[in-house]
């Protein structure tokens, strides 16, 4: 299994600019049911550290860019989003880390389901225990 999965982006446009087109259960793989962005964030601050029970995500650099590290518990992926065209998806039970933002950075995030605390695993130690590398 891939940890680094890209989704097609169609890309419509002219001298005028790009339309770049996501659509839920094309080539999003799922019902959208919460959007969220992240924008300001400092110099040297890394984000998320945790993984998702069942909640499956879209993240795309809509400006500016960051370094996604994506592990599975047995090994380790990362890429950069740097185009709006990188559209990575984040399975669940995948642990991921956002690194390097640059000052820019808009880091869109579409999601299957709304926010649920109790879907999250916020210890590593305790996601290599639910996924069988402890």
């Amino acid at each position: 299994m891939n940890l680094i999965n890209l989704v097609e982006v169609q890309i419509l446009g002219d001298e005028r600019g790009h339309l770049n087109v996501l659509e839920a259960n094309r080539n999003i793989p799922f019902d959208i049911r919460r959007v969220y962005y992240l924008t300001g964030t400092q110099p040297g601050v890394a984000r998320g550290f945790h993984a998702h029970k069942e909640l499956e995500q879209m993240a795309v650099c809509v400006a500016g860019s960051c370094r996604m590290i994506m592990d599975d518990g047995r090994r380790s992926e990362e890429v950069i989003l740097d185009s709006p065209a990188k559209v990575l998806h984040v399975g669940k039970m995948v642990w991921h880390e956002m690194h390097d933002f640059t000052e820019d950075c808009v880091l869109l995030v579409l999601a299957n389901d709304y926010y649920d605390e109790s879907d999250y695993i916020r210890s590593y130690e305790q996601f290599l225990q639910a996924v069988g590398s402890a």
